[in-house]
């Protein structure tokens, strides 16, 4: 520090904006086959909003037949090209020419911007033909969409859910509405917003589609000549719409808003308000977030009040869902006594019920969580000969809804007892490829993750849950579909956000590792937990700030945000947040 001289302005150095932005070049001149190739792949990378520099190495009627947006296939590298067949021997000297990109397929993005894990070689040609005129190789014939190694998929595009209802559902006495998660993949530098509004206008993907349902009329779209969306210095958004939505009422449009609302505070932290507007300019309503949770239940949300888990005594104790105690007490009622030793349990969402599975595996009891509650007789009994042949841990849905699954080689089945109790309903789980491990359903009662176990072997599957009360065939889990194909062992899940999933699990070869998943079988952006041996179960909760939780032979350990684990109780099991 200087101790002397005078004071002087100096200019500050600007923050630097960390995003590195590719930029397409077009071709060069007189440029050969190969490099015609090398530069299309190398377009198809860009932040090129519409792929202008891609169609210059095409021909003019290739141009106008391609459609990139059809779809994106992800390959482990970059597609490999060979030149498979000239016309008269030399490539200079040739008419056209064919070459055949190749690759490892990992995954697709169709035109709903969904993403499905995918196998299997990939393999595509593009023909080349060398202009009378001009003398340029330009590309004539080629796929349709657009393919790239893993590294520029994750570079170029991002995860955002985008935000349903699900269908003839409601959660608590004012009847709320429950926001469904939806995920979909867009490009990251060619305006976001643009695109998560459209593809919510557009509807839910095809997976989803049977099970929720959207506030937004049908044809709605944004005005014609909107070709921006931003918010203004207050975080205020202004969403011009077209006349299709111009009849609706007041509900209708505030949970229209709402839709829109959770989309896109989870593609940025920047929007706090939404006015809709109509047709004729004027405004239809004008959403804040503090009302959205009054619209509509969203899991991620509903903050949980405690973590729950058994301690040496058999009883169950909860401690304060967040800040640092470990100070456990039993819980108010017949649970909280341990004169019934447990397994496993599962808390209601709105804490009042909770459900337990007695610690032989055989009986499943439903109980209050108030002062005086009894435990009564089991609501479900097992005949599965050994523990491990008998009932899961339970789950519940926000909606009250308990599920179950019955291990007994004999008689397996998933089990659904509607607000916890009546009659046990058999749930149709139509392509299941073994027998169930585990269950958790997601608080929004319309999906639902499996261990499923075959030849010593487990696999996560993510299904959708039909009701399907108009036909009398009763709930069905429907359209499994692998949300992590690469493990081969899966020891604990449980659900960690609205679309995704914690996992504790190891590979072919590999080791016992924690990752997040995503329902579609993706890779959420952001670091894995941190390693931790031996766990038994995870717990984690869909508001992503609640800390995860294990039980693992240092016992019952948490994850705060940003920290390592910590210890809570050395003897302790079976920690659950509600759900």
């Amino acid at each position: 520090m200087p101790d002397n001289g005078d004071l002087r302005d100096v200019e500050s150095t600007p923050r630097q904006d960390t995003q590195v932005r590719v930029f397409a070049m077009p071709p060069s001149e007189d440029a050969q086959a190969g490099e015609i190739v090398q530069g299309f792949l190398e377009a198809l990378t860009s932040d090129d909003p519409h792929y202008d520099t891609a169609r210059k190495y095409l021909t003019a009627t290739a141009a106008k037949k391609w459609r990139p947006e059809q779809s994106t296939t992800v390959l482990a590298n970059g597609p490999s090209t060979e030149a498979d067949r000239q016309s008269g021997g030399r490539e200079d000297a040739a008419a056209d020419v064919i070459y055949t990109l190749t690759g490892t397929r990992i995954a697709t993005v169709d035109q709903q911007q969904a993403y499905t894990p995918a196998g299997g070689l990939y393999s595509k040609s593009l023909h080349l033909i060398l202009d009378a005129k001009s003398r340029q190789w330009r590309i004539d014939t080629l796929p349709q969409g657009v393919v790239m190694g893993k590294s520029d998929f994750q570079r170029n595009y991002t995860s955002v859910n985008k935000y349903y209802f699900a269908s003839n559902t409601s959660v608590g006495a004012s009847g709320q509405p429950v926001a469904v998660a939806d995920p979909v993949f867009v490009r990251k530098r060619v305006d976001p917003m643009m695109q998560m509004v459209r593809s919510l206008l557009n509807g839910p993907t095809t997976w989803l589609r049977p099970v929720v349902r959207s506030s937004f009329p049908t044809g709605t779209a944004l005005r014609k000549g909107v070709t921006s969306l931003t918010p203004d210095d207050q975080n205020k958004l202004i969403v011009p719409l077209n006349d299709k939505a111009s009849q609706v009422g007041a509900t209708k449009c505030t949970e229209m808003a709402t839709q829109l609302l959770f989309t896109l505070q989870n593609l940025t932290p920047t929007v706090d308000e939404i006015e809709l507007r109509g047709a004729d300019g004027e405004t239809m309503c004008d959403l804040i977030e503090r009302r959205a949770a009054s619209v509509a239940w969203h899991g991620s949300g509903n903050h949980p009040g405690y973590l729950y888990f058994l301690d040496d005594k058999h009883r169950l104790v909860r401690i304060a869902g967040t800040g640092t105690s470990t100070s456990a007490v039993p819980v108010p009622g017949a649970l909280g006594k341990g004169d019934k030793p447990l397994k496993s349990v599962a808390v209601s969402h709105d804490e009042r019920t909770v459900a337990g599975v007695s610690a032989d595996g055989r009986s499943l009891y439903v109980t209050s969580l108030a002062s005086g509650g009894s435990l009564g007789e089991p609501v479900l009994t097992s005949r599965g000969a050994t523990g491990a042949d008998r009932l899961t841990t339970p789950t519940w849905d926000a909606r009250g809804d308990l599920w179950v699954a019955d291990r007994d080689p004999g008689d397996p089945k998933l089990v659904l007892l509607e607000h916890g109790e009546g009659p046990p309903l058999v749930v149709r789980t139509t392509g299941l490829p073994g027998r169930i491990k585990d269950v958790r359903v997601a608080a929004d009662g319309v999906r639902m993750a499996l261990v499923v176990e075959k030849d010593g072997k487990q696999s996560l599957l993510i299904g959708r849950i039909e009701r399907d009360d108009k036909s009398g065939e009763g709930p069905a889990v429907l359209e499994l579909r692998s949300a992590a194909p690469e493990l081969e062992e899966v020891t604990a899940m449980s659900w960690a956000g609205d679309s995704r999933l914690v996992v504790v699990g190891r590979e072919q070869g590999g080791v016992q590792q924690i990752r997040y998943v995503q329902v579609d079988g993706a890779t959420p952006d952001g670091l894995a937990p941190a390693a931790l041996t031996g766990v038994k179960a995870i717990a984690a909760s869909e508001d992503e700030q609640a800390p995860l939780v294990a039980y693992s032979e240092d016992g019952i350990v948490r994850l705060p945000a940003g920290e390592q684990w910590q210890k809570i109780v050395k003897e302790g099991s079976a920690p659950v947040y509600p759900g």
